[in-house]
This record gives C-alpha cells, sequence and structure tokens, in this order.
C-alpha cells in the first residue's frame, strides 16, 4: 500500500511537471520575439530566477551544450530544459509546446499569402518589413561577431569562408574549412607551442546548381520536403540566421523550387512571428505542398534537435573539457557569421529596392544599435508604413 502510494505520488508529480513544462513554452513561444538571444535571455529569466528549476551555472552548461551541435540552439536549450526537469517526456513536451504556437502562426501567414498575396495590403505589409529584416540581421551579425572573433586567425578564417560562399562553395562545405581551419591551427599551437605563426591551406569541392523556375507545389512531394528539411536541420550549426544561406542553396540554386523573392518572403514572416526562427520552413513546407508541406518541413527541420539533445546528453562534459573540441566549433561559428554576411548582402540587394526601404533600412538599424529597441515594434511600424506607403488598402 504504501508503495502503490508512492508510485502515485511520483507519478502526479510527473504530470504537474510536464503541465509546468507545457505552460511554460507554450507562453514563452506565443510572445518570444527577438531570435535565439531574446529566447535564452527569456528563458534565464523564467527557469533560473523565477522557478529556480535550474542554477545558474546548470542553465549555462546547457547554453553551452546546445552551442556544440547542429540546430536551433535557443529550441535546443529548451528541449535540455525539458530533460533536465521531466526526463524523456519533458523533453518532447517542452520542445513540441516551444515550437507549436511559432508553427501555427507561421502557417496561418502562409495561407493568408498564398491566398491573397498578390492585394496591396499583403504586398505593402512585406514592402516595409523586409528592410527592417536586414537590419535585425545585421545587428545580430555584429553582436555575435563581437564575441566569436578572439583572434586574427579566427578573422582570417571568416574572411576566407565569406569568399567561398561567395563563389559559391555549398554552406556545409564552408562551415566544415572554418571549423578544420580552426582545429589544425590549435593542434599545431599546442605540438609547437615556441613558433609564432604557422601556414595552413584549405582544400574544397563545390558545386553550383543552376535553379530553372520554381517547381509547380503539386510536383514536389511531401517526402521530399520532409528529407530536405532534415538533412539541413542535421547539418546547420550556428543562429538561426545562418539557416538562410542553407535554404537559398538548397531551395533556390540547388533545386529551383523557390525564387529569391519567395525567400526573403519567408524569411520576413519568420521575423514577424514569435517563437525559433526555424519556423521559416514552415512557411516554405506551406508554398512548396499546401498544409501537408508546412507539417513535413517541420517536422523535418525540428526532428534532428531532438535526437542530438538526446544523444549528446552524456558527452557534454567531456566536449567542453576539450580545447581541440572548442577549437573546431570557434571556427565554425566564425564561418557561420561569413554565411550570414553574405546572405545578408544578397537579400539586401532584393529588399531594399527605394530611397523609403532604404530609410527604413538605416533608421531600424540606428534604433537597433543605438537604443536596442524591441525588433518586433519596429516591424509592426514598418508593416503599417509599408501598407500606407503603397498607398492602397483593401
Amino acid at each position: 500500500m504504501g508503495m502503490q502510494s508512492t508510485i502515485a505520488v511520483e507519478a502526479h508529480a510527473r504530470r504537474q511537471r510536464l503541465a509546468e513544462l507545457a505552460l511554460l513554452f507554450l507562453k514563452l513561444g506565443t510572445i518570444a520575439f527577438g531570435g535565439p538571444a531574446a529566447h535564452i535571455a527569456m528563458m534565464e529569466q523564467e527557469v533560473v530566477q523565477r522557478r529556480h528549476w535550474l542554477t545558474e551555472a546548470e542553465f549555462l552548461d546547457r547554453v553551452g551544450a546546445a552551442n556544440l551541435i547542429p540546430g536551433p540552439s535557443s529550441t535546443e536549450l529548451v528541449i535540455h530544459i525539458g530533460h533536465r526537469r521531466a526526463g524523456w517526456p519533458g523533453l518532447i513536451v517542452a520542445g513540441c509546446c516551444f515550437i507549436l504556437p511559432a508553427a501555427c502562426s507561421v502557417g496561418l501567414l502562409a495561407w493568408i499569402y498564398v491566398r491573397f498575396g498578390a492585394l496591396p495590403v499583403a504586398s505593402g505589409l512585406l514592402y516595409g518589413v523586409k528592410p527592417v529584416v536586414i537590419a535585425v540581421i545585421l545587428q545580430a551579425l555584429w553582436n555575435f561577431s563581437r564575441t566569436a572573433i578572439r583572434s586574427r586567425w579566427l578573422a582570417l578564417v571568416g574572411v576566407t569562408a565569406a569568399a567561398l560562399a561567395l563563389l559559391p562553395v555549398h554552406p556545409l562545405l564552408v562551415l566544415i574549412a572554418g571549423g578544420a581551419a580552426a582545429g589544425i591551427k590549435n593542434l599545431l599551437a599546442r605540438a609547437r607551442p615556441t613558433r609564432k605563426s604557422a601556414a595552413g591551406a584549405m582544400i574544397l569541392l563545390g558545386s553550383k546548381a543552376a535553379a530553372s523556375g520554381v517547381a509547380a507545389a503539386a510536383a514536389i512531394g511531401v517526402g521530399a520536403i520532409f528529407t530536405a528539411f532534415v538533412k539541413i536541420g542535421s547539418v546547420l550549426f550556428g543562429s538561426g540566421y545562418v539557416l538562410l544561406a542553407f535554404l537559398r542553396a538548397e531551395f533556390v540554386e540547388r533545386r529551383g523550387w523557390l525564387t529569391s523573392q519567395q525567400l526573403l518572403d519567408a524569411v520576413a514572416v519568420g521575423q514577424i512571428t514569435p517563437g525559433p526562427v526555424f519556423t521559416t520552413a514552415t512557411f516554405i513546407g506551406y508554398l512548396l505542398h499546401g498544409p501537408a508541406g508546412a507539417l513535413a518541413a517541420t517536422a523535418g527541420i525540428f526532428l534532428p534537435a531532438f535526437v542530438f539533445v538526446a544523444a549528446s546528453a552524456p558527452l557534454i562534459p567531456r566536449l567542453r573539457r576539450s580545447a581541440f573540441a572548442g577549437a573546431v566549433l570557434d571556427g565554425i561559428n566564425v564561418a557561420s557569421l561569413a554565411l550570414m554576411a553574405v546572405v545578408t548582402w544578397q537579400l539586401g540587394a532584393a529588399a531594399l529596392v527605394d530611397w523609403l526601404t532604404g530609410l527604413i533600412a538605416a533608421v531600424s538599424a540606428v534604433l537597433l544599435f543605438r537604443w536596442r529597441v524591441n525588433s518586433a515594434w519596429l516591424i509592426l511600424a514598418s508593416a503599417v508604413l509599408g501598407i500606407l506607403a503603397r498607398g492602397r488598402i483593401a
């Protein structure tokens, strides 16, 4: 009787923890604007300061762990917290509840885009929002670079990675090259500590697939969409903004499923919705194959994150103590920033089409860099301005 009572109490406690995880991450998934850095700050307030589920040290350990594996870092941090709080069920509940609100809102906007995208209000909204997207990415690029580029060698790695991306070499190869260069430098420095310089070379093979136009949605299978996004989710290091480089290479250049304009629209929609930036995949999936495509793309892009968090937890202590693994990660991060810079340049050419969009981008950049205005307010204001500027509200 006593054992049954203990089991019942433990089961009730587990259900309560799962309910708490679900409510917290549904809330954060609904209100968490601003990208991964903002998400992590909000989680620290909720999980460490308010609820005391983790200590500051435990929280920071999981932030580091999320940055050591491919995928969306803030979503992977959510999954880590869920696992720490309620085991394997918590891992699934926390991750799904954080993703769900963003995926639903992006899916709704994708339906509106497909159904009403040609109307002046919709085109005006995106006309105003796209320049802010460029400013937001520039701010993220600046903030990340101040942390990531900690030596002249890493700066050289970044410049080389940007040059490779412009050729263009596939983003995955650029990341591998960056990680390899930093890792080799670390090995040489440890093997010959008295030498002040070392020479290195990077040999890469890359190919460019020309886009042949956007395929009809009916011709693109759900399985192909799912597989394409699983591949991207399995190899993508860095910020969610690096996703843009992979999407461009995969869907615009290689497969020809999207135009550059559609990709920029998908990014804009990802910016005007809360939660993970990776739900840009939901929008693209809807464009390619309706609701089924949206579901396949969302499941595909996020599935690797759950797998990597579950598999990497036992390895985290050793990885964090390894100087070589840390050096490789530094190189990957710098190469990720180079990809972000190249993609920002390419998207900027499509977004800044006249003096007004240029002014919106410039003012947004000043407000973001100087006063750190919440990007959600800038996006809302620029959407209204874009609609008014077009002068035709349906």
